[in-house]
């Protein structure tokens, strides 16, 4: 599905302007004065913690550890001290991250000073570490800790915009969204148009027409999600990320 949207962006008749996006708020901002700016990065930082988490698991941080630190160190995003350091000219969110993280470890905190839960600031809770503990490792062992980082990070991505999908539907139509699911993730080999039209008692046709709709809105909150994450985003920089991303999940 992300290639799906790179596919749509290069047929598109006018590239898309991104400009106004989350990470663009937080780079043009400055100063700790902009609740915007600060309200822009805090959904970034909650939507996207558990990447850093996988990262801090990675490399043998325990699992009480890595909470603490992940806590503590978007505690300190949050007041500001890594803005100043992050690359306008780069201009990626999971970039910042990553690098701000290794700097943060180096340079002012270690396991044994990590401030548990960082402080009055919550992201995560032990409950929600151990739903994603299984998942924090790949069975390619070749992988460096900076490579799963990214993997995980493309996997938050396509989790963060299934969700804001689903969220667009209520009431009865959560069924419509649940049946429908699968043909936007590829798990739609064990599911036909038939079961799927049986199921919401609907024609096979009106099915189709369904998930074409579902598709195309996939796509759009694809772009956009993506583009949250990239400061001053425009279409062409938007189709390099997706390409990107689709190239570490391959």
């Amino acid at each position: 599905m992300l290639e799906s949207a790179a596919t749509e962006a290069e047929n598109a008749p006018q590239p898309r302007d991104f400009r106004t996006t989350h990470w663009s708020l937080v780079m043009l901002a400055g100063g700790p004065e902009s609740e915007q700016a600060a309200q822009a990065l805090e959904t970034l930082c909650r939507a996207y913690w558990y990447p850093l988490f996988a990262y801090l698991r990675y490399r043998g941080y325990t699992l009480h550890q890595a909470e603490d630190l992940t806590q503590a160190y978007f505690a300190q995003v949050l007041a500001k001290n890594y803005l100043a350091a992050a690359d306008r000219a780069r201009g990626r969110f999971r970039t910042f991250l990553l690098s701000s993280m290794n700097h943060f470890l180096s340079n002012q905190w270690n396991r044994d000073h990590a401030q548990r839960r960082g402080g009055r600031t919550e992201f995560i809770s032990l409950e929600q570490a151990r739903e994603h503990e299984a998942g924090f490792l790949d069975p390619d062992d070749s992988l460096t800790p900076e490579r799963l980082y990214e993997k995980r990070w493309a996997e938050a991505v396509l989790a963060r915009v299934l969700e804001r999908l689903r969220s667009e539907f209520d009431g009865a139509s959560v069924k419509r969204f649940e049946v429908l699911k699968p043909f936007l993730t590829g798990e739609s080999s064990e599911h036909t148009y038939a079961a799927a039209a049986r199921q919401l008692g609907m024609t096979e046709q009106a099915v189709k027409s369904a998930i074409h709709r579902l598709r195309q809105r996939w796509q759009e909150l694809m772009r956009e999600e993506i583009a949250h994450t990239l400061n001053a985003a425009t279409a062409l920089e938007v189709d390099t990320e997706i390409r990107y991303l689709i190239s570490v999940l391959e």
